[in-house]
C-alpha cells in the first residue's frame, strides 16, 4: 500500500508517495487554474506514471494553502483525505531531507516561514513576507521583468559592487571585526551606472540575505547551527553561494538539500 502526500499552492500542486517499505516514490507537480482541477490531474499524474492502481492508495495527506478551497469530505476517488499542518509537514519534509534530528527549516515559498523541528515535533516560529512574492513584485517595478527565469538568468553577470554597500565600503580592513565581503546596507551603493544585471543580482541577495538573517536569529535562540533551506525559492542558483557566504560570516551550517522544493509535500506524506 502507498501513502500520498499532496501540497495545494496557488497554483503549483505538487504530489509524492512512500510505498510499505518506506521507500520515496518520487515526487511530481502539476500546474492548473484552481486547487481542485490541481489535485485531480496531480493524483492521476502520479498513478500513471507509477503504474498504481487506486486501490494501492493506503491514505491521502493533503496541505498547503490551497487546501482550504477543496472539499475533501467528497474525497478523491474515493478516498477520504486528511488535511493536516503545513507547518508540521515543513518541519518533518526539512529533517528527513537533511537527514538531521533538529534543525531550523527556513521554507522559502512566495513569503518565508521559519519553523523549529526536531524528533518530538515542531514549533512555527514565525517568518517574514519577504521572499518569491517580494522578488518578483520588484523585479516588475524595477526591471519591467515578469519572468523569475529570466531574472535569475541576467543575475549571473550581475555586480553586487554597483548596489549593496559593503563593510570594506566603510571601514578599514578589520576596523569592526566584520568581514568586508559583508553587506552592510541592501542597495545602499546603488550607482547610477548599474544594470539590470546589477539590479537583479541585489534584488536576489536581499531577499535571500534578509531570510536568511531571520533564520540565524532562530538558531541562536535554539542554540544551534543547522539551518535546512527548503521550499521553491530555494532552487534559485545564487542561493548556494548567499547562504555559503552567510555560513562563513556567522559560524552555522546552511544547507539546501536534494529535493528542496519538494520538502513540504515529502513532510505530508510522513505525517
Amino acid at each position: 500500500m502507498v501513502t500520498i502526500g499532496i501540497d495545494v499552492g496557488g497554483s503549483i500542486t505538487k504530489i509524492v508517495g512512500f510505498d510499505r517499505n518506506s521507500t520515496l516514490i518520487p515526487p511530481q507537480m502539476v500546474r492548473a487554474t484552481d486547487p481542485t482541477t490541481s489535485v485531480y490531474g496531480a493524483l492521476g499524474k502520479f498513478t500513471s506514471t507509477n503504474g498504481l492502481a487506486l486501490a494501492d492508495i493506503d491514505n491521502i495527506l493533503v496541505t498547503g494553502v490551497g487546501a482550504g478551497h477543496i472539499d475533501l469530505s467528497a474525497g478523491l476517488h474515493g478516498c477520504i483525505p486528511t488535511q493536516v499542518n503545513e507547518f508540521e509537514c515543513i518541519g518533518r519534509g526539512g529533517l528527513y531531507l537533511s537527514e538531521l534530528n533538529r534543525a531550523i527549516i527556513l521554507n522559502m515559498g512566495t513569503g518565508t516561514a521559519v519553523v523549529y523541528a526536531d524528533k518530538d515535533g515542531h514549533r512555527h516560529l514565525g517568518g517574514t513576507g519577504v521572499g518569491g512574492g517580494t522578488l518578483m513584485g520588484l523585479s516588475k517595478k524595477l526591471l519591467g521583468m515578469e519572468n523569475l527565469e529570466n531574472v535569475i538568468a541576467i543575475a549571473e553577470q550581475g555586480e553586487l559592487g554597483n548596489v549593496d554597500l559593503r563593510i570594506g565600503d566603510m571601514a578599514r580592513p578589520g576596523g569592526l571585526g566584520l568581514p568586508a565581503a559583508m553587506t552592510a546596507a541592501n542597495f545602499g551603493k546603488l550607482s547610477d551606472l548599474a544594470t539590470k544585471e546589477d539590479t537583479a543580482l541585489g534584488l536576489i541577495n536581499m531577499v535571500f540575505e534578509t531570510a536568511g538573517m531571520i533564520a540565524l536569529f532562530a538558531s541562536r535562540s535554539y542554540g544551534l547551527k543547522d539551518i535546512v533551506v527548503t521550499g521553491y525559492l530555494s532552487t534559485v542558483p545564487q542561493a548556494q553561494q548567499i547562504f555559503a557566504s552567510l555560513s562563513d560570516f556567522f559560524d552555522v551550517n546552511i544547507v539546501i538539500p536534494t529535493m528542496s522544493e519538494y520538502a513540504t509535500v515529502i513532510g505530508a506524506a510522513l505525517v
